[in-house]
């Protein structure tokens, strides 16, 4: 079920950076990460509220874990993979998203004790390959700003980090207490909301006139359905039945799904960019312990 849901999770993200990307170019990233986490948590309090759901009592600590890992995941990690969206497009934000995996499985080797086997340390070596392998193109197409892309580089590493940091306190929580994976989604989507509202400031706040138009508004509310409640609820689910490592590993897969998204959109995919997803991937398997 874990690994089911990791594959689903990467899937409905890379749907949704696709509409995230057109939307993110008008609207500032902290507004679109609090709109939609917003947006998101009333959809899960509802369907805890249609269920039933019931929260099973917390110690100060599993809840602290809980909401500073949504502060890091949430508040911190996306709003940082909204800002590399704007710099360097869907397809290359999504595939330095493949940077977690080895991340989640250097941090659970030192607070989870995961132990890090060859297999798993050349999956590592090979999924940072086949990233820098993509990202170090330079075609008619793609070619950016020296400026934009060092930016992005720098943003997305930093959201990696925060990223794989959540994943594995919400591994330490769910490896503590069984609790629902929606509830544990709530709670994250709380403390990466707390964090994002430090951030709101005169300026980003006057873009919310832009969100009232239909389209806009539709399209985060389709990509915030999509990305972060599905998304996020599929991830939980994910961290719960499968290892922190495991479960971030097969949610970094979107750039498998992302890529034919891309054609379908216009987009010239080279053989380049094909090799390097199939290296990362190939990095994944064997971080996976996949023979």
């Amino acid at each position: 079920m874990g690994e089911i849901a990791a594959l689903a999770a990467a899937f409905v993200w890379a749907l949704s950076s696709t509409i995230w990307q057109r939307v993110g170019q008008q609207i500032p990233a902290v507004i679109l990460n609090l709109l939609k986490g917003a947006i998101a948590l009333l959809m899960i309090l509802a369907t805890i509220l249609i269920l039933g759901k019931s929260l099973p009592a917390l110690n100060p600590n599993i809840l602290a874990m809980l909401l500073i890992s949504g502060a890091l995941g949430i508040g911190i990690g996306d709003t940082a993979f909204f800002i590399v969206l704007k710099y360097l497009g869907a397809r290359r934000a999504l595939l330095l998203e493949t940077l977690s995996p080895p991340l989640t499985a250097l941090l659970g080797f030192i607070f989870l004790q995961e132990k890090l086997s060859p297999i798993a340390c050349t999956g590592i070596l090979l999924t940072i390959c086949g990233v820098a392998w993509v990202i170090a193109e330079r075609t008619a197409e793609t070619t950016l700003p020296s400026k934009h892309l060092w930016q992005g580089l720098g943003v997305s590493l930093l959201g990696q980090t925060a990223h794989a940091a959540g994943a594995v306190l919400s591994r330490a929580a769910f490896t503590q207490i069984d609790i629902d994976p929606l509830w544990t989604a709530a709670l994250r989507l709380s403390g990466g909301m707390a964090v994002m509202l430090c951030f709101l400031n005169p300026k980003n706040l006057g873009t919310f006139q832009q969100v009232k138009a239909p389209k806009i508004l539709g399209a985060i509310v389709l990509a915030a359905f999509l990305g972060t409640y599905l998304g996020i609820f599929l991830q939980q689910t994910s961290l719960k039945y499968a290892p922190a490592a495991i479960a971030q590993a097969l949610s970094s897969t979107s750039p498998l799904f992302i890529l034919p998204l891309a054609v379908l959109a216009g987009e010239k995919v080279s053989l380049r960019a094909v090799v390097g997803v199939v290296g990362a991937i190939g990095g994944i398997a064997l971080l996976l312990g996949l023979k």
